[in-house]
């Protein structure tokens, strides 16, 4: 396994943003759920467990949904210690008036946008790439 990429120019020259189909529900749950079949992301916090599925699945499951986002993968092996690829994308969207949650992965990050704003966040982070 690869290290992952450390130089924020790089990472931004390489940058592209990959938009997973569907639709992602974030659902909340006071205690861990049992069956996490189908589940993308888990948080754990002592005030509650928090599940990233596709929307689907919290639908048939009768869960909950706190919120419905479009699942976009920066497509460069970041490093998890990596300075300032987080801060780039945060300023970006804040700066289109976009909000988002960050996961990372130990090989990408993933952003997670409201779905009416997926297209504006691809293109805001694409714009990264000719910024730097």
């Amino acid at each position: 396994m690869s290290d992952g990429e450390t130089n924020l120019s790089k990472m931004l020259a390489t940058l592209h943003v990959e938009r997973r189909p569907g639709t992602y529900a974030y659902v909340q749950f006071d205690d861990r759920p049992t069956d996490l079949d189908g589940v993308a992301a888990l948080i754990e916090e002592t005030e509650a467990t928090t599940v990233v599925a596709p929307l689907e699945i919290a639908k048939i499951r009768g869960w909950e949904v706190v919120f419905e986002a479009a699942w976009l993968t920066l497509e460069v092996h970041s490093s998890l210690e990596a300075i300032g690829l987080t801060a780039a994308v945060s300023a970006a969207l804040g700066a289109n008036g976009i909000p988002c949650n960050i996961l990372a992965g130990t090989y990408h990050d993933h952003i997670l946008v409201p779905v009416t704003a997926a297209d504006r966040a691809v293109a805001a982070l694409e714009a990264l790439r000719s910024a730097d």
